[in-house]
């Protein structure tokens, strides 16, 4: 056997492989033995058909998967002892002369396509905008109001006012609707609705037309889970309400006793101190939305800046038989088309991961696992111990599916890291709403 490499430019490639008969002419008699020994042939005797006839029916198919096990294995071979860095997998070479499966010599060509070799530069990332959302003090007043709302109590009252939360069962028969939903005299829109409900109480049953009766038609909508077609034929007729509850929502009052519920006791004694805290958890709440925007920008300026070419040809030609079902050449292009950004930040990503040695450990993964693990678990309310969380990991990372999911978000987690520590990024102190708009331009 005798395999070459010849290179065709710095991005393509052939390698050659001449096998002999000798190569695989022992396994090939071995294994037309095993079929003469377990033949069975009508008018032979089981071990007794003529080799003649065994090797009649069965010698090229058998040479052909000897060949193309010999094939694979040593070309596999090659490419891992060469060190070659491919893009798609080898691809055969079509001969013009049609293969004879019993010569003495055999050539096999394959079509290589080799990964470009470039630099990485960190520093044209000095452009990119690393965003730190600061909460305003309007968004924290919002949360404060929340946390007393959620802290404080409900008084029952005869009539509903301003503010009050009202609690009913909305009813229509004809349309199958029963749900109780709360919502304040301020969400209506209809005078009449409020003016009737004002003099109502606990127990009363009333009717009025869906049309007009909210300000916003979505809050029925989502109040009464109703699609579009369900709220147009709703809309057209009427609701009947009967109050189960009227009450007032009574604020916590901002005291100690309140501090000490959402805080280790002692940590917050005011509610200066309160408000920090709160502004500290929003931005907390902010950094994956402005974490995953950096990682999005980050990317596409590699990919745009980083440049390289790339063996297209050869890609699409591998693309056309690479899938389940084979395409033609129009249809490589165009998943070429589609698929060249992805290739490029791929062999980036690759090149950062090599060149700063972030490979990730099984330790490290094993580690990361747990913690998303422990993680869930808490917000269900388990308190875990690290006996349940190896055990569910070790589940988790017999899945391969799951085992390459938690990998990617490992590793994304690793590059993020990186970029912030080494790239010379632009950092940025803005609003959510600033944020919202310069980010996505949505006001």
């Amino acid at each position: 056997m005798n395999i070459s490499k010849t290179d065709l430019d710095a991005l393509n490639a052939t390698i050659k492989i001449t096998l002999d008969r000798s190569d695989y002419e022992t396994k090939v008699k071995t294994v037309l033995n095993d079929y003469r020994k377990n033949a069975n042939i009508p008018g032979f005797r089981k071990g007794n058909v003529p080799m003649g006839m065994i090797k009649k029916q069965y010698e090229k198919a058998v040479i052909a998967d000897e060949v193309n096990k010999l094939l694979r294995e040593n070309l596999e071979k090659y490419i891992r002892e060469e060190n070659l860095d491919l893009l798609g997998n080898p691809l055969p070479k079509a001969s013009e002369e049609e293969l004879d499966w019993f010569a003495e010599k055999m050539n096999f060509e394959f079509e290589l396509g080799l990964a470009p070799q470039f630099d990485v530069q960190l520093d044209q990332l000095k452009k990119v905008v690393r965003y730190e959302i600061e909460p305003d003090s309007k968004m924290v007043n919002e949360q404060l109001d929340y946390i007393r709302k959620q802290y404080g109590k409900l008084v029952s009252h005869p009539h509903p006012e301003k503010d009050f939360e009202i609690t009913a069962q909305f009813r229509n028969e004809a349309l199958e609707i029963e749900k109780i939903t709360t919502f304040k005299l301020e969400d209506l829109k209809s005078k009449n609705a409020i003016a009737s409900l004002k003099t109502e109480t606990t127990n009363s049953v009333l009717v009025f037309p869906v049309k007009g009766l909210f300000k916003e038609d979505q809050m029925l909508k989502s109040a009464l889970s109703l699609n579009e077609e369900q709220f147009k034929a709703l809309n057209a007729t009427s609701i009947t309400i009967e109050i189960k509850e009227i009450n007032e929502r009574v604020l916590a009052e901002l005291n100690q006793d309140l501090f000490d519920k959402l805080y280790p006791k002692g940590t917050v004694t005011n509610e200066k101190q309160l408000k920090e805290k709160i502004q500290e958890s929003l931005k907390k709440q902010f950094e994956p939305q402005a974490d995953q925007k950096l990682l999005n920008d980050i990317t596409e300026f590699l990919v745009e800046k980083t440049k390289f070419k790339l063996p297209e040809d050869f890609l699409k030609r591998w693309m056309q038989t690479s899938g389940k079902e084979e395409l033609s050449a129009e249809e490589a292009s165009e998943e070429y088309v589609k698929s060249e950004k992805g290739i490029r930040y791929q062999l980036i990503e690759g090149k950062i991961i090599t060149d700063n040695k972030l490979d990730i450990t099984f330790e490290e993964l094993k580690s990361f696992a747990g913690s998303l693990v422990a993680n869930q678990m808490m917000q269900y309310g388990q308190q875990p111990d690290e006996k349940q969380i190896e055990g569910i990991v070790s589940n988790i990372l017999r899945n391969q599916d799951e085992t390459r999911r938690i990998s990617e978000q490992l590793m994304s987690n690793k590059l993020l890291t990186f970029f912030k520590e080494n790239a010379p990024l632009k950092q940025k102190k803005v609003g959510f709403d600033a944020f919202v708009k310069e980010a996505y331009g949505k006001a």
